[in-house]
């Protein structure tokens, strides 16, 4: 099974997505810090990461970014997780290198579709 990283810097939303991915196979890890999210990919090597975008000192793009530069973390699937649901928020997270785009409020029906669409089974 996979490993999946959450980052989304409110607690609420880590335990709503987390309450979700549990019932899953899946292992599921959380951040809350996006500055920690490149010393976490180099340690735990997860499989995709469910990425806040609007999140403070650093954003979800900066973060993805830093990734695709970080050697042997340009092959991990990242999908954004954000209210930030316009088209062009949506262009642009998928031009940084995202999978996908999931906007909130999301169904846990939408995170789990993602998961059978995005990871292996």
């Amino acid at each position: 099974m996979a490993t999946i990283l959450i980052v989304d810097d409110s607690q609420a939303d880590l335990q709503f997505m987390g309450s979700i991915l549990n019932k899953t196979p899946h292992t599921v890890r959380m951040l809350t810090d996006p500055h920690a999210v490149c010393t976490s990919v180099s340690t735990e090597r997860p499989d995709l990461i469910l990425l806040d975008v609007v999140m403070p000192e650093m954003n979800g793009y900066e973060v993805l970014r830093s990734l695709k530069r970080q050697a042997g973390a340009q092959s991990i699937k990242v999908i954004f997780v954000s209210s930030k649901g316009g088209d062009t928020d949506i262009k642009w997270g998928l031009r940084q290198g995202a999978i996908d785009y999931l906007q909130k409020p999301y169904t846990a029906d939408q995170v789990l579709g993602l998961l059978t669409k995005h990871l292996p089974s």
